[in-house]
């Protein structure tokens, strides 16, 4: 089984904006609280990748690389609207950040991400990482598709 842990955090300023960034297009064939499958196309590349509950920042996850066409077809049969964003790879100080840009109907969130060995690993915090949001459904990016920032930014603290 796989296991992914991963850590989410708000992202402040725009020092993070210096590393290109590549369009996904995510959608979910089911957002259950317990799984999600989500199909996401990168550039020439597509995926299925199916996540267990979470459990802290820790939760099961299976991905499998499919053929675009196919993944262009499931996101037609996708429960919601496509999740559009502009990922940034950065390193810093040895690990990997992802940096979300949100686009459509959540446009205006930026999101860190960094996945770890360990829960509570130790890592250098780079300056343009705000608060972190990983235990807050909100910033999960199935229920985004439900949910958009757009929707709610206005009426709680993001």
């Amino acid at each position: 089984m796989g296991t992914e842990i991963e850590r989410k955090f708000l992202v402040i300023g725009t020092d993070w904006r210096q590393a290109p960034g590549r369009l996904l297009c995510q959608g979910y064939l089911n957002r259950d609280k317990q799984r999600t499958v989500r199909v996401r196309i990168a550039g020439a590349r597509a995926w299925l990748t199916i996540k267990g509950v979470s459990r802290g920042a820790a939760r099961a996850e299976f991905e499998y690389e499919i053929p675009v066409p196919d993944a262009e077809q499931l996101l037609a049969l996708c429960d919601g609207p496509v999740v559009r964003k502009i990922r940034h790879s950065l390193e810093h100080q040895g690990f990997t950040w992802e940096v979300d840009e949100f686009l459509e109907e959540n446009e205006g969130l930026v999101v860190a991400e960094i996945e770890l060995q360990a829960e509570d690993q130790p890592f250098d915090r780079p300056a343009w990482l705000g608060r972190e949001v990983t235990h807050d459904p909100r910033y999960f990016n199935a229920n985004l598709a439900a949910h958009p920032y757009r929707e709610w930014r206005d009426t709680e603290d993001p």
